[in-house]
């Protein structure tokens, strides 16, 4: 392969700090949320991610791109990052999975990379300061549009991007003839998660963010799954109603991520935004009942409030796992109903698969819940 060069481009925070480097793909001005992500590989499984919507995407490998792209990996259909920026993209690969290069595969779904950045200290100053906006543009120095553009750009707080990233029509995922089904509200979901409800025997109907609480009954469902997403859990407002209504109803709900946070919220706490947030595939997640620690993968900027003692608020739920570098809440449960959910990420990809037990816990609720000896198709 060729190698191809880039032209001179640069990140501008919205603090005014700058980080100059290399601009591959397209030039347009480019505004976002400027977050980092500790995975190691992945990085396709990581820029397909819906929840990184609306975000620029700050590797702190010091090389991607080496074992090339495939079309077995993606989380969705398309790249979801805004941009990415990277210390070396590798214009050579190699792995017998690969079907193609990074760098082409970036360009077909036109999200510029900013290389030969120093990332290490762009991290290193996300983490005090605080993820910010941040415009990647071509050039030397940020002229009138980028420090527009950069003005412009919307905060993250307020913003409900699951119903921009959700899919638009009702679909089907997994054997038609699986024993259990799961109705899966879509605010983001990861196709891995529907690939591990396939291997655990069930079918899953995929609905949009904003599917009634009478329409996902109607399904008949043995379950319930909230999925991870972008965006301020707050502004999902139409979410808390709908749960609550299929909660009452007696039907195991599991939730991950923003289904999470939509959790917490349907049963009275409240969510706070993160200052850096949690990304990657290293964060340590203590179980409380046992003491055991879990090496999970998380991608988020908000967390549920409360400690591992109490969610304010929310006195029907109870806290079971908490972050062990910060001590935010990383998993809940209902002290009466089948409901619980996880902050972290146990169908991983990328990641480890420490949490994957997640998935039989929902599946021996749903074995016992209301309608598990119903009709299977």
């Amino acid at each position: 392969m060729t190698a191809r060069r880039g032209q001179p481009g640069f990140l501008l925070l919205e603090d005014g700090t700058l980080f100059r480097g290399s601009l591959l793909g397209p030039t347009a001005l480019t505004v976002a949320e400027v977050v980092f992500t500790t995975n190691m590989t992945g990085y396709q499984e990581v820029f397909t991610d819906p929840s990184f919507d609306g975000q620029t995407v700050v590797m702190t490998a010091p090389m991607v791109g080496n074992y090339g792209v495939n079309t077995s990996d993606p989380e969705s259909a398309r790249p979801q990052v805004a941009a990415i920026i990277v210390r070396e993209l590798s214009r050579n690969y190699s792995n017998w999975r690969a079907e193609g290069d990074l760098l082409s595969w970036l360009d077909a779904g036109q999200v510029p990379a900013l290389e030969e950045v120093d990332t290490r200290r762009l991290t290193r100053h996300l983490r005090t300061v605080g993820v910010m906006r941040g415009v990647v543009a071509a050039g030397t120095e940020p002229d009138r549009d980028a420090l527009a553009a950069l003005d412009a750009c919307p905060s993250m707080e307020g913003l409900d991007l699951a119903s921009r990233v959700t899919t638009r029509e009702r679909y089907s995922w997994g054997n038609p003839s699986a024993r259990h089904h799961i109705v899966a509200y879509d605010f983001g979901i990861k196709r891995n998660i529907l690939r591990l409800f396939a291997e655990h025997d069930c079918r899953v109907t995929v609905v949009p963010a904003q599917t009634s609480a009478d329409e996902a009954l109607a399904l008949e469902p043995n379950g319930v799954f909230l999925s991870n997403g972008p965006g301020d859990p707050a502004a999902v407002s139409y979410a808390p109603a709908t749960v609550r209504a299929i909660a009452d109803r007696g039907v195991p709900i599991f939730g991950i991520c923003l289904g999470h946070q939509i959790l917490g919220l349907t049963y009275g706490a409240n969510t706070t935004k993160m200052s850096y947030g949690h990304r990657g595939g290293n964060h340590p997640v203590k179980e409380i009942a046992t003491g055991r620690v879990l090496i999970t993968t998380q991608n988020h900027g908000f967390a549920v409030e409360g400690t591992e003692q109490a969610i304010p608020g929310a006195p029907d739920l109870e806290v079971t796992h908490v972050n062990l570098n910060d001590g935010t809440i990383e998993g809940l449960r209902h002290r009466e109903k089948s409901i619980f959910a996880v902050q972290y990420h146990p169908e991983a990809a990328p990641g480890p698969h420490d949490a994957r037990p997640a998935f039989d816990e929902f599946l021996e609720r749903v074995r016992s819940g209301p309608g598990a000896s119903g009709p299977s198709s």
